[in-house]
């Protein structure tokens, strides 16, 4: 997890499902927070947890997002993706 212009918060989980992600997800981020994803199931009920989700869809090519249509893509998880390429120095 990354806040914009903040900082990073990584955990190793045991599996990857709803149970295991929501107490950390409920621990680390704000209710009410705005928080941007990929298409992966697991996130689907953060809009649930009382998060404003949105996602962005690898599958189909898509990897950032103009929602408003002011020229910015808003929408994105480039930041996270790009924390990952540190890993080997």
């Amino acid at each position: 997890m990354m806040q914009r212009g903040g900082e990073v918060t990584i955990h190793m989980l045991p599996n990857v499902q709803q149970a295991t992600i929501k107490p950390i997800i409920r621990g680390t981020i704000a209710k009410g927070s705005e928080v941007h994803t990929d298409e992966y199931n697991i996130y689907n009920r953060l809009s649930n947890w009382g998060y404003t989700h949105h996602t962005v869809c690898h599958a189909a090519g898509e990897y950032a997002r103009d929602e408003d249509k002011h020229g910015f893509h808003e929408i994105h998880i480039n930041t996270m993706e790009g924390f990952w390429s540190l890993r080997d120095l």
